[in-house]
């Protein structure tokens, strides 16, 4: 075989296989260490978080995902079986990943965070959680050169409460963290049947690629605009909020890219069933749409159920 050609195929041969093994879009460790650190105290409680560290890496720079439990601001963890999983599973292909505890404002209080919390302690209570995955970002880029980061590719992901709590702090305006840099802003977003009070904070210079899991059928957080909980207009938790199509909505006419992942019929499940069964999904947003930038707007249609006459229906689900 002529020896040009031998030496083309054998360059070939040796992109193929490291293009096959793309580090963050593929499995690339099974090493995996967890250190907890308190990033803060307030109100004489420890606020904690589980740092998930790929081992052996050269890399100095790498990509961090900060995770957000769920639990309607008065329970859930940061360290339960599903979330361990999750966060193993991603710090497996490479990524430095964080789940974080953050003050549980609701636990204990009469009418929990449903109809009967009044709205004005719900936003307080999403103050609160923003303000707390802020510090926990602020330690994290005090220590990225220990944890080998890189501050200005930081995504927040976030189920039910959680998604509520990332996505209010991804569109909020950057923050100076003392860096060399400038203000860091979040590189994405991903909400797991999240939703916000509030869309005028998402504008040109605020809009991050976002990846959005919802089902039409959320009892508890919208899947497009209405009443959290659907709690009617004469409850004190009376609170219109912002879900995942809306927003999606909101960054199309923004022109940033986004990919809709909507269960027809779907409920509140939608805030755990991605850590599993659309793992993939996960991956691919924060590889393509994050890391390299070349993500293009997507709507994935999943017609599992028929939608409830009882919520709002999308010609989408029925064609």
């Amino acid at each position: 075989m002529n020896k040009k050609i031998l030496l083309i195929i054998s360059i070939s041969i040796l992109v193929f296989n490291v293009l096959g093994q793309e580090k963050y879009f593929q499995f690339f460790t099974s090493e995996i260490s967890v250190e907890t650190h308190t990033y803060a105290t307030k109100d004489g409680e420890n606020l904690e978080m589980d740092i998930y560290l790929p081992q052996n890496d050269p890399d100095t720079d790498r990509p961090m995902i900060i995770y957000v439990h769920g639990g309607g601001f008065q329970g859930g963890t940061r360290n339960s079986e599903d979330i361990v999983q999750f966060c193993t599973n991603l710090a497996e292909y490479g990524y430095v990943v964080a789940s974080i505890s953050y003050r549980l404002t609701r636990k204990d209080q009469p009418g929990g965070f449903g109809c009967d919390c009044p709205a004005s302690e719900k936003l307080a209570t999403f103050d609160a959680a923003v303000a707390d995955i802020q510090d926990a970002t602020f330690y994290l880029i005090q220590n990225h050169e220990y944890l080998e980061i890189d501050p200005q590719n930081f995504i927040l992901a976030g189920s039910s409460a959680g998604a509520e709590a990332v996505l209010i702090t991804a569109y909020s305006p950057p923050v100076c963290y003392d860096l060399p840099s400038g203000p860091v802003a979040y590189a994405g977003v991903i909400g797991m049947a999240g939703a916000i009070p509030d869309t005028s904070i998402i504008y040109g210079e605020s809009a991050i690629p976002s990846l959005f899991f919802h089902g039409t059928d959320d009892n508890l957080v919208p899947y497009a605009t209405a009443p959290h909980h659907y709690c009617e207009t004469n409850k004190p938790g009376y609170l219109v909020l912002h879900g995942s199509h809306t927003l999606a909505q909101k960054l199309e006419k923004l022109n940033v890219p986004y990919w809709l992942h909507t269960t027809c019929g779907g409920g509140h499940e939608m805030a755990g069933k991605p850590m599993t069964e659309y793992f993939d999904e996960v991956v691919d947003f924060c590889y393509n749409f994050v890391l390299k930038e070349n993500g293009e707007s997507r709507h994935t249609i999943v017609k599992s159920e028929k939608q409830n006459q009882k919520y709002e229906q999308f010609n989408f689900c029925e064609q």
